[in-house]
């Protein structure tokens, strides 16, 4: 397994909130590249990126920061906002590995689905629930749908790899949410990534040890900012399957 540290763009600066709610905001980093830098030398092969602004506002933002980001040299993956062909074809030309997609898989599919067969792998689903349902636009808006039927859908339209939050526990360092972790990979029938509660070196052993290829990665953010979590030793530990060394 591996994880992938998150930094979270808000105003240019890199945030962590709790459930999503912009009222929480606390600024750890006022240059996110240099976070870039330093969870690159972690040995970190991919950084969970999300342009929270972006994400609120319906359309992409940090520009620059992007830049600064992408000269770090390592690969990242970025979400927010993404609701059009031009903002996939600006954010890869940014340097983006990856994109990750959520109001507008759900909201426009056969959209997507043409998107998919132009960029495969590279872009990613996001299923972020609370209590079960899934939310979009920032998480400020519901869906109706529970998350396995999210997941069925986004695996029909094309979808290779799902990023699941369990939005209760985004920011609080209470333990990830194993169990419905493990069963929303069953649905989506492929691999997940697990987002949401991870706050220690146990929490990584229990995502890793799920086994199977069912969770492939994991998000990491707070516990990273605010000292709770070796990245390094994480990582070591997340692709040892969970058993140390």
């Amino acid at each position: 397994m591996e994880l992938y540290p998150a930094i979270d763009l808000m105003d240019g600066c890199a945030v962590r909130l709790v459930h999503g709610e912009r009222a929480s905001r606390v600024v750890y980093e006022r240059e996110p590249a240099r976070l870039a830098a330093r969870f690159a030398a972690a040995g970190a092969r991919l950084l969970h990126v999300v342009d929270l602004d972006g994400a609120f506002a319906g359309r992409p933002r940090h520009r620059d920061v992007l830049r600064a980001i992408a000269r770090e040299g390592v690969p990242f993956e970025l979400g927010g906002g993404l609701r059009t062909l031009a903002d996939l074809e600006e954010v890869f030309e940014l340097g983006a590995a990856r994109a990750v997609l959520g109001t507008i898989a759900f909201r426009e599919p056969e959209l997507v689905r043409g998107w998919l067969a132009r960029y495969g792998a590279r872009l990613v689903a996001s299923c972020d629930a609370k209590h079960g349902e899934v939310k979009l636009e920032g998480w400020t808006a519901g869906s109706g749908l529970r998350v396995e039927e999210a997941a069925a859908r986004l695996r029909e339209l094309g979808f290779a790899a799902l990023e699941f939050t369990a939005i209760e526990r985004d920011g609080t360092l209470a333990r990830p949410d194993v169990a419905a972790t493990v069963a929303l990979a069953r649905s989506f029938g492929g691999p997940v990534v697990a987002s949401g509660g991870v706050g220690s070196l146990d929490d990584v052993a229990a995502l890793a040890a799920v086994g199977g290829g069912l969770i492939e990665a994991a998000i990491v953010g707070k516990a990273l900012y605010e000292g709770r979590l070796d990245l390094a030793a994480a990582l070591e530990l997340a692709r040892a399957g969970g058993a140390g060394c």
